[in-house]
């Protein structure tokens, strides 16, 4: 018998208290979970709304994602691309934040954590589930915003070849293919805002702060990665690639970037959940 089963109830087994199914679904009854789920499904519609509003302005301004907008109409898959523009910066960030910075926070503030370690669930099993539970709601919003721009956008214009700038016209099978690779690199880079998050979770009761705290930090970030003079210290920042996704979309494809960042983020995401499990397995929890 193990150490941590050693006075425990007759049949006890850890491995079985909070099961994954049942903090889904848990979670699926919250209201900031519907409304963040809805938020992606509602705001393609939201962009082809917009669209239908064109008084044949061209302005699209000027940088390397002009190609993008100029483009967003002419296909579903580019209109896809668009709205995958213009919510990878902050709104992706703000909704991975979310599903994981007020995963541990919120319990605590509603006096409701103690209550499940007293259950008891284990603390790694509390935090391996919340873990998952996010990673798994925060994959279904990605996937629920580029599923309905792509559907929105084919029925509103079509099934066209990808266009952009950055390439060559790419036949709409190979442009998806494409476009999926942009979605998983996303998933990944988002990872550091995801870590960041439930490190900051598991740190305070105000899940605001946790939230609030890991988009400040990535927004920093961003900002420091603009600054030149800080030179090569630029590429340990966890915004600097991530934007490489870009050359997922060149002809040919340059991967060099996509490499260097998925190793950054998987890195600096590991270290912010180890972080995590450290705080929290030693931390004492009052409320």
């Amino acid at each position: 018998m193990s150490n941590s089963t050693v006075g425990a109830a007759p049949g006890y087994r850890p491995s079985a208290t909070l099961p994954f199914a049942a903090e889904f679904r848990r979670q699926a009854a919250r209201r900031r979970t519907q409304l963040a789920l809805g938020f992606m499904v509602l705001l393609p519609l939201i962009i082809l709304i917009a669209f239908q509003f064109d008084a044949g302005d061209d302005d699209n301004g000027g940088g390397e994602f002009a190609s993008l907008i100029s483009f967003a109409t002419s296909g579903g898959l580019n209109f896809t691309l668009f709205t995958i523009f213009v919510s990878a910066s902050f709104l992706l960030v703000v909704v991975v934040a979310l599903f994981f910075g007020d995963t541990v926070a919120s319990e605590a503030s509603w006096g409701s954590l103690r209550y499940l370690l007293a259950v008891p669930v284990p603390r790694a099993r509390l935090l391996t589930v919340k873990l998952l539970v996010a990673l798994a709601y925060s994959a279904s919003a990605l996937l629920l915003l580029a599923g309905t721009a792509l559907l929105a956008g084919t029925l509103r214009y079509g099934w066209s070849p990808l266009r952009s700038a950055v390439a060559a016209e790419l036949p709409p099978a190979e442009g998806l293919l494409r476009l999926l690779a942009v979605l998983g690199y996303l998933a990944v880079v988002l990872l550091v805002v995801a870590g960041l998050a439930f490190l900051l979770s598991v740190s305070t009761d105000a899940a605001l702060g946790a939230v609030g705290g890991a988009v400040l930090l990535w927004i920093l970030s961003s900002i420091l990665d603009q600054i030149t003079a800080l030179g090569g210290l630029r590429a340990f920042l966890p915004t600097h690639f991530s934007t490489a996704w870009l050359g997922l979309l060149s002809t040919p494809m340059q991967t060099d970037d996509v490499v260097r960042g998925t190793i950054s983020s998987i890195s600096y995401a590991t270290l912010f959940w180890a972080l995590a499990y450290w705080r929290f397995t030693r931390k004492d929890v009052t409320s």
